[in-house]
């Protein structure tokens, strides 16, 4: 047995107690996909797909990659890094792909399902700026960035890291890698993200991984631990660090979600069946290098099609078009067998009613479109350009609703209260109930936020608003937080890896 064999022990399972709350608890989609589109369209979709991939080609910035494809196949042009990759090369691909894997987390009971019926929650990831009501809008540091962390921890609904939630831009690029994946291990146990921006990024991240949960490579390549998102340069171009990323996580056997950044009118076409065609092609073309890299390497479909708008060319969320492409990028996705990804996004500049509904929408094209991990589910703000506080707890109350409202309804004798309707009699009320009493604490979903007094009691509370009740609640989530149990072996482990590479500069950047 190994020296890292011999340290790893179970977690405890232990959820957070004091801020009601629903436990953690795998959410399941009872429901059937709702389908936008006719499957002739979804065909026509995809052959439209493999005519672009063959006659137009994907822009690939990566000498490894191109030499991947090339070796396989595909065509390269002659005068720059454009490939044309023939659709049957696609369609080979296409039958290694795996249509669910497990995601495993550093606490087994927080190890996830993606593919299956289950919806998986992350954070807002990515975002250059942290806001609340108590400093406004300010650039991303680590301060704010850890009690991302904090808060992901302490709320069951949110179910993985799905990125840094604010960009702590207070630690120079060249460790900041080093900084947060260790911040995620120590700070949380549930599932993190890895970003892909070079090789080296992505080997550490998969050492910091192998130190967390105390395993081989022969491990790591049987229990995928790691996530990256890989954004193609839309239109149609996939850059170095996103190649490099896909074939290196690949590889390891970790998991790869290919999300095209394709904005109708922007950087897509303006009709949303060109749009979507051109996501699926971007997809498609990173699918194919991921399973020439390792055949069955784990890959999800990612949609992010959506809007801009067109007076400002700024990008919308939460619009129908957005909720349509959700729908037929799940039809997509399930045309490849393939796990979907979505998000929960808007466009409003602080948090209004415009930021709440246009969240609503995103989750329910998200829910509807069948998708199994939703990005940015808590926090998003300003088409992602802030990590909000506020929004966060918000959006947590949001994904606890859509967690009750997918829960089965039971039909049976008990449940039909017959018994309860003769002893509240007629014209009477069923507070006093058997019925009731026996189920009171657990008749309904436990709310964060929802304020459902009447105005009087409401009023003479000093009339709490929705922002100002999250700011409250988030901070107590703060000052309730426990780090989670961490071996002392592992934390002086992981601490020697990350200063050693800390001390070596970590990697090379332009800035």
């Amino acid at each position: 047995m190994t020296k890292r064999a011999r340290r790893r022990r179970k977690q405890p399972q232990v959820e957070s107690a004091k801020v009601s709350q629903l436990p953690f608890k795998a959410v399941v989609n009872r429901f059937p996909p709702i389908c936008a589109i006719s499957d002739d369209e979804v065909e026509f979709i995809h052959q439209s797909s493999l005519t672009v991939l063959e006659q137009v080609g994907v822009e690939i910035m990566s000498p490894e990659g191109r030499k991947l494809l090339v070796e396989n196949g595909a065509t390269a042009s002659t005068d720059g890094d454009v490939v044309y990759i023939e659709r049957g090369l696609v369609e080979e691909c296409l039958k290694t792909i795996r249509p669910s894997f497990s995601l495993h987390a550093r606490n087994p009971v927080h190890n996830l399902e993606v593919g299956t019926d289950k919806v998986l929650f992350g954070t807002v990831g990515s975002a250059p700026h942290a806001s609340d009501l108590d400093h406004g809008r300010r650039t991303g540091n680590l301060h704010d960035y850890q009690n991302f962390l904090r808060l992901t921890h302490q709320l069951n609904i949110v179910h993985f890291i799905s990125g840094y939630p604010v960009e702590p831009v207070d630690v120079h690029a060249s460790i900041r890698h080093l900084v947060c994946l260790r911040d995620c291990v120590v700070l949380s146990d549930k599932a993190f993200h890895a970003y892909s921006l070079g090789r080296q990024r992505n080997l550490d991240a998969i050492e910091i991984v192998k130190i967390a949960r105390q395993m081989n490579d022969e491990q790591l390549l049987q229990q995928p631990s790691l996530i990256t998102v890989i954004n193609s340069n839309s239109p149609l171009r996939l850059d170095g660090n996103m190649v490099t990323g896909i074939i290196e996580m690949s590889r390891h056997n970790q998991i790869v979600i290919l999300t095209p950044f394709t904005l109708s009118g922007a950087m897509a076409p303006v009709t949303l069946t060109g749009a979507v065609t051109q996501q699926n092609a971007e997809v498609l073309a990173g699918l194919t290098i991921s399973q020439l890299t390792r055949p069955g390497a784990p890959f999800v479909y990612g949609g992010f099609t959506s809007n801009v708008d067109m007076r400002s060319g700024a990008p919308a969320f939460g619009t129908p078009e957005y909720m349509k492409a959700a729908l037929i990028s799940g039809q997509m996705a399930r045309r490849y067998r393939l796990p979907f990804r979505s998000s929960n996004t808007n466009a409003a500049n602080t948090v209004d009613a415009q930021s709440a509904y246009e969240s609503v929408f995103s989750l329910w094209g998200a829910i509807n479109g069948h998708s199994h991990i939703v990005l940015h589910a808590a926090g998003w703000m300003e088409g992602g350009l802030t990590a909000s506080f506020e929004k966060f707890v918000m959006d947590a109350d949001l994904l606890q609703m859509i967690s009750e409202y997918l829960q089965p309804v039971p039909v049976n004798k008990d449940e039909s209260a017959i018994e309860a309707m003769v002893q509240a009699g007629h014209g009477g009320h069923f507070f006093g109930t058997d019925h009731t009493q026996q189920r009171y604490r657990d008749a309904f979903y436990t709310p964060l936020l929802s304020d459902w007094r009447n105005y009087e009691t409401w009023s003479d509370a000093g009339s709490p608003q929705t922002m100002e009740h999250a700011n409250r609640l988030y901070k107590q989530l703060l000052a309730e937080y426990e780090p989670p149990p961490l071996d002392p072996a592992v934390r002086e482990e992981l601490d020697d890896f990350v200063d050693r590479r800390i001390g070596e500069g970590g990697v090379t950047t332009d800035f």
